[in-house]
């Protein structure tokens, strides 16, 4: 498992120490739009993997059809936003805003386009290791001593953590039983339960659906009876304002894109897992595979 596990955290640690980059950028022999400037920015979270996987596999189909496509990584969700509403970045591939991002939405919504959801079935989680005696956000109450009172969590700007800390812990009275989030990144959380698991200690950590950790670790998500956390939501592309008049081919492809389960599950495993390190590696298999895919974007 050490080895396994190592690998596939060891993806998410390198993409977001990137930090702030472009990752390199090609351009194909055809004209893409008529006309203008073809180049198309994609902006991603690299160690949020749905945005990675999705990110690599819309360049390597715009690249296809004659678009160059650069792919802006950024470590936070709010200056994400702010590029997207300023028109610095073109499209967000994978975006959480009926829930998760909502109050991004609600500042910089007048400045972006939804282009439409790709996958519908995304949720926010509190989880524990299968072997933990907890069921319910609600056994937290009385065991933050066990757990020094700490809920590990991701980064700062994210919609899971604005929600864990303004929704969960309020709602279910954590904060007066002596509980708080601990923020860090994605890859520093994995860590700590990647260990914690292999000790088969007791950690309570922030995670999500869709994400390929929720396969590699045994883990359990808490039940939430109080709704704290949302309901499932879809993940969208977004655009800056005005993006669908000038790529209308482009827009109209993304808006019918579609993500089963078991296409997206294999497609975050073969970029972040099976090909580490090289996520456009891992689409081109994942499209050797999966060709009717390109075929429905044109719907």
């Amino acid at each position: 498992m050490i080895g396994t596990t190592g690998k596939r955290i060891g993806a998410a640690t390198t993409a977001l120490g990137l930090g702030l980059s472009l990752a390199a950028c090609s351009s194909g022999e055809g004209s893409g739009e008529s006309g203008g400037d073809q180049t198309i920015t994609l902006g991603i979270i690299p160690s949020w993997t749905d945005g990675l996987s999705t990110a690599y596999l819309w360049k390597n189909v715009l690249e296809e059809d004659g678009y160059t496509v650069e792919i802006q990584e950024i470590n936070d969700a709010a200056p994400l936003y702010t590029g997207l509403a300023e028109g610095d970045i073109d499209v967000y591939p994978s975006a959480w805003p009926e829930v998760t991002h909502a109050a991004y939405m609600d500042e910089y919504g007048d400045d972006i386009e939804d282009l439409g959801a790709y996958y519908d079935n995304a949720k926010l989680t509190i989880a524990v290791p299968e072997y933990s005696e907890l069921r319910s956000i609600e056994d937290l109450v009385g065991r933050s001593a066990d757990y020094d009172g700490k809920i590990v969590g991701i980064e700062a700007g994210a919609g899971l953590t604005k929600a864990t800390q303004e929704q969960v812990i309020p709602q279910y009275g954590l904060d007066e039983d002596g509980w708080e989030l601990q923020t860090s990144s994605t890859p520093a959380m994995l860590n700590a339960l990647d260990e914690a698991v292999q000790a088969q200690e007791d950690i309570v950590v922030t995670l999500w659906r869709p994400f390929w950790a929720n396969n590699t670790f045994p883990v359990r998500d808490l039940e939430d009876p109080k709704g704290a956390l949302g309901e499932a939501e879809g993940l969208h592309e977004l655009a800056t304002a005005g993006f669908s008049e000038e790529f209308p081919e482009v827009a109209e492809m993304m808006a019918n894109a579609k993500l089963s389960d078991e296409q997206y599950g294999s497609l975050e495993d073969l970029v972040v897992n099976e090909h580490e390190g090289d996520p456009a590696a891992g689409v081109e298999a994942w499209l050797a595979d999966n060709q009717d895919w390109v075929d429905s974007l044109q719907g």
